[in-house]
């Protein structure tokens, strides 16, 4: 068991392999008629519906579902009103990863090993008034993606972005982003 964990912890590819075991379990949990009834049913929740489904859109275990979850909504529901009933939902989660970055310790972790690893070159970098405006703007374009939101908000909570910003950052690209991925799902739709 010990060469497992060994292996896992110098696999390179680790969120990746997660995003794509999230993406198969999505497809085959797709495939069970009791799992469709389940989404059936969450749509017919209408915006709580919405509200889960954006819960679920912003981590990497759970995008795929969270997809299909506001897909299936946009087929009844108006794409303004899912991006903005998501995007709450997506505030909720995402500000749970903000507030753990950033009051558990993780922030000290990471600069522990930027520290162990570069020094002071490195933490200098990180305080210079060029790079410190860089971290919020390439967390908040992850944010806006529909890539999963951990390494956006995972940006953003190293950086000195306080929790209000960050919370009006996050609704509001999370919104934008839900809604340009149900739009477009309502427009292609066959």
């Amino acid at each position: 068991m010990d060469l497992m964990k060994k292996r896992w912890h110098r696999y390179r590819y680790k969120n990746l392999t997660y995003l794509g075991c999230g993406l198969l379990i999505a497809l085959i949990l797709l495939s069970l008629p009791q799992f469709r009834t389940v989404m059936e049913k969450l749509g017919g929740l209408g915006y709580v519906g919405a509200f889960f489904g954006g819960m679920l859109f912003v981590s990497t275990f759970t995008v795929s579902i969270g997809t299909v979850i506001l897909l299936l909504l946009a087929e009844t529901l108006n794409p303004m009103e899912i991006g903005l009933i998501a995007g709450l939902g997506a505030v909720f989660s995402d500000y749970t990863i903000f507030h753990y970055i950033r009051n558990r310790g993780l922030v000290d972790e990471i600069k522990h090993f930027f520290e162990y690893f570069g020094g002071d070159k490195i933490s200098h970098l990180l305080h210079t008034k060029y790079f410190s405006w860089t971290l919020p703007v390439l967390g908040a374009l992850i944010i806006a993606s529909p890539l999963p939101d951990e390494l956006g908000v995972s940006l953003m909570g190293i950086s000195r972005l306080k929790p209000y910003q960050f919370l009006l950052l996050s609704f509001i690209l999370n919104s934008i982003g839900i809604f340009l991925v149900v739009s477009a799902a309502v427009v292609l739709r066959p």
